[in-house]
């Protein structure tokens, strides 16, 4: 990337989270220096640094998740748990020498494009505006915790706190303790507080299809052999991403494979679960893939236990210690645990980002957040977003995208200073083209059949999800078109 040597772009990226920390690190390999990380916490992570729940760890293994760059040989486990993924993103950070352009405590409230001079005008949440040629979003799609709408919970007299905001002050032993909710974070801080608490009851919203996760430690004979040959430790995360890419024909409704599989997850919760009766409530409704398909070795073993229980009912009210079923039943209750997931498709709020004209994209959004490949989107020059509309996979590493994104950001970059442009905006029929593509692949899916997930809006529109595999991702990727998009020189009255 020679080209961008020469010229230093202003770049600003909103979060440190994992994009923020690639995007910046493929910066600095290519000579720009003049980019600053804007991170709203006191240390970088993102959900990573955010969520500290017992037993918080990734879905997908570990030597998948990380950079292919910077590829950890030394993972503790199979599936890594919080603290050590954010501990390897803090090595990277120093490693690549992004910690001096981070500004810790640097919220962003809103961002607008000057259209005449061609840049980007960045205000933080104090009122202070600095001016860059681009704009990149990092924030991710789950980054903001969503809290249910039960009658009488805000007269809870307890202990009462979202799981991505877990209160370790809060001693839980000895406690009656109630989830409401039993998806990716709750299956595993269940396990952990079982035995812990008096009695935990688990408000099961809907089912979930499960397969054993198969966790174990790595011995450190492995760990010397992955370090002593790089190459075999890239053979083995290409073989991971490889066996997990075999699952794509799942989601895009493979009956054999959803027949398998689906047994395969029901076989394997029977032969753990007991009693017959609840056997019946955690079969799920809907097809296998259409919800995030989770991952445990201990959830079920859980249930087992006398002093855990499943209730399905639903909740009609809280009391100010109790939970009320709509049988009339009381379930007593001091701590309250919502592990009810992430506001996923509001992506960028409550960031306000304004366009050309003044274009809201709050406004453009307003039948739900789309962009191309899920990085940019027309009306908004020079503005470009990770982990996007419709980049989140239901089958693979998450990083894979991250680095495809990345590449091609730093494409753009490249390409525009080869052809001398200030900035670059996608043509509104390019998005129009893409986005109907897009959806209409997407309704061939087991997503599109089933009626509520995080990955759809209250209208049913797909907003989160990939509709295809990584490989087509990546070759989707691998080099920027300008010629999709508009284009106007560094000269004031060039434009093209």
């Amino acid at each position: 990337m020679s080209g961008a040597k020469g010229l230093q772009r202003r770049v600003a990226i909103i979060g440190a989270g994992f994009s923020g920390i690639c995007l910046g690190i493929q910066l600095r390999r290519a000579g720009i220096e003049s980019f600053t990380i804007f991170e709203k916490a006191d240390r970088l992570g993102g959900t990573w640094r955010e969520n500290t729940y017992p037993g918080a760890a990734c879905d997908s293994p570990s030597f998948a998740y990380c950079f292919s760059f910077e590829q950890k040989t030394d993972w503790s486990r199979k599936w890594a748990e919080q603290p050590e993924i954010l501990a390897y993103m803090e090595h990277c950070a120093r490693k690549y020498g992004l910690l001096p352009h981070i500004r810790f405590e640097a919220e962003i409230a809103s961002a607008s494009f000057d259209s005449e001079r061609g840049v980007w005008r960045v205000s933080g949440v104090a009122g202070e505006e600095e001016e860059f040629d681009l704009l990149v979003s990092g924030v991710g799609q789950l980054n903001r915790p969503s809290l249910p709408e039960i009658p009488g919970l805000h007269d809870f007299q307890g202990e009462c706190f979202h799981s991505a905001q877990w209160n370790h002050a809060v001693d839980l032993a000895g406690k009656n303790v109630g989830v409401v909710g039993n998806a990716a974070s709750a299956i595993q801080f269940i396990p952990r507080l079982a035995g812990e608490v008096k009695q935990l009851s688990i408000f099961q919203r809907s089912a979930n299809w499960m397969l054993p996760r198969g966790d174990r430690a790595y011995s450190e004979a492995e760990k010397r052999r992955f370090a002593r040959h790089p190459w075999l430790a890239r053979l083995y995360r290409w073989g991971i991403w490889a066996s997990f890419e075999a699952r794509w024909p799942l989601f895009r409704r493979n009956r054999f494979l959803s027949r398998r599989v689906s047994k395969l997850s029901a076989e394997k919760m029977r032969e753990v679960v007991e009693d017959p009766g609840l056997q019946e409530e955690l079969v799920p409704d809907y097809p296998i893939g259409g919800k995030r398909i989770l991952i445990s070795d201990d959830y079920y073993q859980a249930l087992n236990r006398d002093d855990v229980e499943v209730i399905t009912g639903g909740i009609d009210h809280v009391g100010e210690r109790e939970v009320f079923l709509p049988d009339g039943r009381r379930v007593p209750v001091d701590v309250l645990v919502l592990a009810t997931g992430f506001q996923s498709t509001s992506f960028l709020a409550p960031l306000r980002v304004h366009g050309l004209e003044g274009r809201s994209l709050e406004t453009e959004w307003k039948d739900g957040a789309r962009a191309y490949l899920g990085l940019t989107l027309s009306g908004f020059p020079n503005f470009f977003m990770m982990y996007g509309p419709n980049t989140n996979l239901g089958h693979n590493s998450i990083i894979f995208m991250i680095e495809c994104q990345t590449r091609y950001i730093m494409d753009c970059i490249h390409r525009m200073d080869a052809a001398g442009l200030q900035w670059v905006d996608l043509r509104e029929d390019v998005l129009e083209a893409y986005n109907t593509r897009l959806q209409r692949e997407l309704a061939d899916t087991v997503w599109s059949d089933t009626p509520r997930s995080w990955y759809k809006t209250a209208a049913g529109v797909i907003t989160n999800n990939w509709s295809g595999s990584t490989i087509r991702y990546w070759w989707s990727t691998r080099k920027a078109n300008l010629g999709l998009y508009r284009q106007r020189a560094r000269e004031a009255d060039a434009s093209a």
